[in-house]
Parts: structure tokens; sequence; C-alpha cells
């Protein structure tokens, strides 16, 4: 029996900074790094980070299913949504339970390369946004950066293969 270890994804070295201006800058970079063969030093493959970034780009516009108890979104909305804007997310963060349809399908990368390229297509194509589960309703440009805050931290745990 193969028992599966976990990283610390907060202890992760060598991961790559990124800084998104476009949804087309980060399908640009998927593309680029499934052609190269690059790899992952976190906890998921590429076709993984793939989907769980496509689920997320849908879910913006169909909705998550759920809302925070509103105290924690309140506090979440005050001290925390500008940093995650701008600054972006730290690696780590566990997915609450309520969240699980967000955990990442493993599948080929070119499977799952196009998913993500569907969802951006969707994503730009189609003006509503459904209200964040922690932050409520955002703009549409502050739901733009939420998304490229949340790509820049998944796709930045895909590293060039060793040579």
């Amino acid at each position: 029996m193969r028992i599966a270890v976990s990283i610390d994804t907060r202890k992760v070295e060598g991961r790559r900074e990124l800084g998104y201006q476009s949804l087309d800058d980060l399908l640009e970079d998927a593309r680029r790094c499934a052609a190269d063969g690059y790899v992952t030093i976190g906890n998921w493959s590429v076709s993984q980070i793939y989907h769980h970034l496509s689920v997320a780009l849908h879910a913006s516009i169909d909705g998550f299913g759920f809302m925070a108890f509103w105290p924690k979104r309140l506090v979440v909305r005050i001290f925390f949504k500008n940093r995650f804007l701008t600054q972006g997310f730290q690696p780590g963060v566990k997915i609450p339970g309520k969240m699980k349809r967000l955990e990442p399908t493993d599948m080929p990368v070119e499977d799952a390369l196009t998913q993500l390229a569907t969802a951006i297509e969707r994503y730009q194509a189609n003006p509503k946004r459904a209200p964040h589960p922690l932050f409520g309703q955002l703009t549409s440009e502050e739901c733009d950066q939420f998304q490229l805050r949340h790509a820049e931290l998944h796709m930045s745990f895909i590293v060039p293969a060793k040579q």
C-alpha cells in the first residue's frame, strides 16, 4: 500500500514569481508549461492545477453553492480583501469542506489545458459574477484581480523540469 505524502506548501522553495496582467497571460503561461514539460513542486499535478483554476472560473459565474458565515465574510472583506486582490495569496490554505467541489481532478494535461482555455473564454464572454463565498459581491475588476492572484499562487508551483 502506498501512502501519499503531503508537502507543507508554506515551506516550498523555488516557486516561480508571477504577475499576470490578464487571463490571456495565464493561458499563455499554462500552454508554455504544458508544452515545455514543466513539473510541480507542491501537492498537485499540472493537470490538477489547471482543473482547479477552471472550476474556480466557472464558479465565479455560476456560484459556489454556499456563503461563509456573515461575521467571517465581514472580517475578511474589511481586513484582507484588498491585500488578497493586490498582493496575492499565501500558500498552504486548505480547501474548506463546503468548497470540496473546487478540489482538483487528475487527468491528462492536454484535457485540463483545454478545460482551462474553455473556462477563460467563458469567463471573458460572460459579465455575470456570482458573489464570492468570503468576499461577497465583487466588482468585475475585483473579480478579475482575484482570479489572477489565485492563478499566480497555483501556477507558481509549476517549474521547469530539471535537465
